[in-house]
């Protein structure tokens, strides 16, 4: 496998999970990061996830990933800043993790794979892109079951 490869399955990783949160959150791509031998996918959620219902999202999350066989690695309770990370069988690394704000961040690490160029994801985001910018906003779109208790 090389790292174009493995950011298609890596991409395969996100948009399976986030199909099985409903109701679904709009997000966008994070930066795609490329180290030596390996590559990490982003996707920055940009509904703001509640702190009422960051336990119920992490929950969905995590359901799904352990039916779908993902070794659950570690669970970051934590009531501001909550995460989960796993690891599929292929050896890919996954996370979701909270923020300032209850924005939400998936992420999937590649394992040390074959060097090559590395494509943007054709996966097309929920939510407006925030290409050129510096910084990704904080979020700021509402759901009615999401946002619910924020702010």
């Amino acid at each position: 496998m090389d790292m174009q490869m493995a950011a298609k399955y890596s991409d395969k990783v996100l948009d399976e999970t986030l199909v099985q949160i409903e109701p679904e959150v709009q997000w966008t791509h994070g930066p795609t990061t490329t180290g030596s031998c390996d590559v990490t996918r982003r996707r920055t959620v940009m509904t703001v996830i509640s702190g009422d219902r960051r336990g119920s999202f992490l929950g969905v999350v995590d359901r799904y990933w352990r039916e779908s066989d993902y070794e659950i690695k570690t669970i970051n309770n934590d009531g501001d800043f909550p995460a989960i990370y796993a690891q599929t069988k292929r050896g890919f690394g996954v996370s979701l993790s909270f923020g300032g704000e209850g924005q939400a961040f998936f992420e999937v690490d590649s394992p040390c794979v074959e060097k090559s160029d590395v494509a943007d994801s054709t996966t097309k985001p929920t939510a407006p892109s925030y290409e050129g910018m510096e910084n990704i906003p904080r979020p700021h779109l509402r759901s009615d079951f999401w946002s619910a208790g924020a702010p």
